[in-house]
C-alpha cells in the first residue's frame, strides 16, 4: 500500500517529512510510528496503516510534499518475501548522499529545488520577515534551513516586530537563581498560533452564569454506576458539551470560520476539546458530527480524546476540521478565562470551576434565596463575524439547556 502525506488541518497543504522512524527492509506493524511531519501548524508522529515490510522511501527527511503525495510504499503481507529481497537496493538508494552543485545556494542542501528543501514554517517566516534564504546557513539535514535557523538569523539582524521564542542565551545571576528554559515544539507553535489569533482577531469576551443543579443531580445519581461500566468519571464537560452542540445548530454564525469578506458557515459540527498535556503544552483535538451524538456517546468520545492526547496516541485526523471550540479550566478552580479564539474559527468557550453559591430564585411566591452549583461560561467570540447581541443570545440558549434539560433521563436513554 502507499504511505501519503496526511491532511493535518483545514488550510494545510503540504507538510516536511522531518524524520523516517523505519528503514527500508524494516517490518512495520499497524499504528507503528512511521514517520514525523511538520507543518506550519503542528508537528506530529503518523502511524502505519497496515502490517508489512516498508518497500520503499519516496520522500527523505527534510523534504517538503503536498497532501495526498506518495511518501513509502508498505508491502503487505503475502508480498513482504519480495519486498525484503529487494530491500539491500532500495536502502542504499535511498540512503545515498546527494551531492550538492555549485549552483545551490547555502542552506539548500542535497540538490532539491528550494521549495522542496524549506518547510512550511520556515517559509511563511522568510516570508514574514522578507528573508533572502540564501543569506541563512542552515544546520538540518543535509544543510536544510531550519526554523530555529530563522529565527536566530532574524534576533541577530535585529528585525522590529520579532517575537523571541526563546532568550538568545541564558540569563544567570551570580547566585545561580535562574534557569533557561527552552520551549518544546508543542509550546512554538501553540504561541505562533496564538500570537497571530491574538494580533488578527478582534477579540470579545462575554460571559454567563449557569445553575447545573440538574447537572448536579444526575452525576450524583448516575455518577457511580457510569464509572463502574465505563472506567472514567462522568464530568460536567459532556453536559456542557451537549448543550453547546445544540445552541449552536440555531446559532450558526457561531460554527463557522472567517474567510476574509465572507463567513463558511459548517453544516457538521465539529467540537475542538482543548487538552492539557501535564503543563507541557496543549492541543486541540477535534469531536466530529458531535450534533449525532448522545450524552454518553459525547462523554465516551471527550475521554478517549484526552487519554489518547495525553499518550501521545492521536491520528492526524483527529486535529482537523474544528468548527468551535471548548477549554475546560474548571479543575483549577478559575473563577473565569477569556480564552483566546484559535482562527480561522470565529468563538471559543471557556467553562470554569463550579462553586456552591448563594442565589436569588424567583418563584411564584416570591423570591427566596438557595445554595446552588454556579459556573462561569466565557465566550470569546470575533468581532468581525458577529455582534454582542448575537453571541449573548447564543450564552443564554446554552445557559437555559443546562438549567432546564432532564439529564438523567438522557443518561438513561443512552
Amino acid at each position: 500500500m502507499d504511505v501519503i502525506m496526511p491532511q493535518l488541518g483545514e488550510t494545510v497543504s503540504e507538510g516536511t517529512v522531518t524524520r523516517w522512524y523505519k528503514k527500508v527492509g524494516d517490518a512495520v506493524k499497524a499504528d507503528d510510528v512511521l514517520f514525523d511531519v511538520e507543518t506550519d501548524k503542528v508537528s506530529t508522529e503518523i502511524p502505519a496503516q497496515a502490517d508489512g515490510v516498508l518497500a520503499e522511501i519516496l520522500v527523505t527527511e527534510g523534504t517538503t510534499a503536498k497532501v495526498g503525495a506518495r511518501l513509502a510504499v508498505i508491502q503487505e503481507q503475502g508480498g513482504a518475501s519480495r519486498a525484503a529481497a529487494s530491500a539491500p537496493a532500495a536502502a542504499a538508494a535511498s540512503a545515498a548522499p546527494r551531492t550538492p552543485s555549485a549552483a545551490d545556494p547555502p542552506g539548500r542542501g542535497a540538490g532539491l529545488p528550494a521549495g522542496d528543501r524549506l518547510s512550511p514554517v520556515v517559509r511563511r517566516l522568510l516570508a514574514e520577515h522578507t528573508l533572502d534564504p540564501r543569506e541563512i546557513a542552515g544546520t538540518g539535514r543535509d544543510g536544510r534551513i531550519t526554523r530555529e535557523d530563522v529565527v536566530a538569523h532574524i534576533e541577530r539582524r535585529g528585525a522590529p516586530g520579532t517575537v523571541r521564542t526563546q532568550d538568545p542565551a541564558p540569563y544567570v545571576t551570580s547566585g545561580g537563581g535562574t534557569e533557561s528554559v527552552p520551549l518544546n515544539s508543542v509550546r512554538r507553535r501553540t504561541a505562533e498560533h496564538m500570537a497571530k489569533s491574538w494580533t488578527t482577531v478582534p477579540h470579545v469576551l462575554q460571559v454567563v452564569e449557569a445553575d447545573f443543579t440538574r447537572v448536579d443531580a444526575a452525576r450524583r445519581a448516575a455518577g457511580a454506576q457510569w464509572k463502574a461500566k465505563e472506567g472514567h468519571s462522568l464530568t460536567y464537560l459532556p453536559f456542557i458539551a451537549h448543550a453547546v452542540v445544540a445552541a449552536l445548530a440555531k446559532y450558526r454564525r457561531l460554527n463557522a470560520t472567517f474567510a476574509g469578506d465572507h463567513l463558511v458557515l459548517h453544516k457538521r459540527i465539529n467540537l475542538g476539546i482543548a487538552v492539557d498535556l501535564n503543563f507541557e503544552g496543549l492541543v486541540v483535538p477535534v469531536l466530529k458530527d458531535a450534533a449525532a451524538k448522545s450524552l454518553g456517546q459525547l462523554a465516551r468520545a471527550i475521554n478517549d480524546l484526552s487519554t489518547r492526547a495525553r499518550g501521545g496516541k492521536l491520528r492526524p485526523d483527529d486535529m482537523t476540521e474544528g468548527t468551535y471550540t471548548v477549554t475546560n479550566n474548571g479543575a483549577f478552580g478559575t473563577l473565569i478565562t477569556a480564552p483566546i479564539i484559535s482562527a480561522p474559527q470565529v468563538a471559543i468557550l471557556s467553562t470554569d470551576a463550579i462553586r456552591k453559591r448563594a442565589l436569588v430564585i424567583e418563584g411564584a411566591d416570591g423570591d427566596s434565596i438557595a445554595i446552588r452549583p454556579v459556573g462561569m461560561l466565557a465566550q470569546t467570540f470575533d468581532h468581525r463575524a458577529v455582534d454582542g447581541s448575537y453571541s449573548g443570545a447564543f450564552l443564554n440558549q446554552v445557559k437555559a439547556l443546562i438549567e432546564t434539560t432532564d439529564w438523567l433521563k438522557l443518561l438513561h436513554d443512552d
